[in-house]
């Protein structure tokens, strides 16, 4: 190394102080942000362990209730009880979706159907479910749409 290298003016000394100290900061900085994306991501992990299995399940919950209003065995009405209260504990919620307007978030639209207003579920072909503020299975739904009358295309 050359005499100049090592002893440079006080001026060059800070601002290369300063320079160093920006980079450590910016470094510093990116790795908070990468812990603090690693825990989300963990916590996220736990929190949703569980919505791969309630997933596969949710389809024998239908046919389970399904089979209750048809039969109102108490057996199947405890074991579809028993079964609510597990999704409950899991943080999974029914999609609410009679009577309110059409959300392409929370609902597949598989029906239009004429009536007095636009856009508004008539009925709920499959329950849509939620687990904490996530979607985990989409409401199937017939859609009203207002009727169109007398309504003559032109071709002007």
């Amino acid at each position: 190394m050359s005499k100049k290298q090592i002893y440079k003016n006080p001026e060059e000394l800070k601002t290369e102080l300063e320079t160093w100290k920006n980079k450590y900061l910016r470094i510093l900085a990116d790795y908070q942000n990468l812990e603090k994306r690693i825990k989300e991501a963990r916590e996220n992990e736990v929190k949703y362990a569980s919505g791969k299995i309630i997933l596969k399940i949710l389809p024998v919950f239908d046919i389970l209730e399904q089979v209750v209003k048809i039969n109102n065995d108490q057996g199947l009405i405890l074991a579809l009880k028993q079964f609510s209260e597990v999704l409950t504990r899991e943080n999974v919620q029914k999609i609410e979706v009679l009577g309110r307007e059409f959300d392409p978030l929370t609902m597949e639209c598989l029906e239009v159907v004429p009536g007095e207003k636009d856009n508004l579920v008539v009925q709920e072909l499959r329950t849509g479910y939620k687990m904490y503020d996530k979607v985990i299975r989409t409401a199937r739904v017939k859609v009203e749409k207002k009727k169109l009358e007398n309504v003559i295309p032109s071709f002007a």
